[in-house]
């Protein structure tokens, strides 16, 4: 029976209201992230502006990049043996753990 005693107007204005109101928010979000993409892009422009006046000191962009890739080398520097696995024997061990070894060799 309460299918009967539902307002089946005013439970249609509610789903076309919250139907509207999912529409509008998606609307406001797009013109907002639209927004920040052009704020951005502007400083964008200003710094590679800026970056190509400080480029200008007689360093090309070969010899740059040769140094970032000198300094990266010598900071991410590792052991030369980094592919060799080192097992340590331990000498302690029960006749629980022998049993369990011999069993899956």
């Amino acid at each position: 029976m309460m299918i009967l005693a539902t307002n089946w107007g005013i439970a249609s204005l509610m789903a076309l209201v919250s139907i509207m109101l999912v529409f509008v928010v998606l609307v406001l979000l797009i013109c907002v992230l639209k927004l920040f993409g052009v704020i951005f892009s502007e400083k964008k422009r200003k710094v590679s502006a800026t970056t190509a006046a400080a480029s200008s000191d007689g360093i090309s962009d070969e010899e740059v990049a040769a140094i970032a890739m000198a300094v990266n080398l010598f900071f991410n520097r590792h052991d030369e043996e980094s592919d060799v696995l080192t097992f340590r024997q331990n000498h302690d061990v029960s006749a629980w753990q022998v049993r369990n070894i011999n069993k899956q060799l």
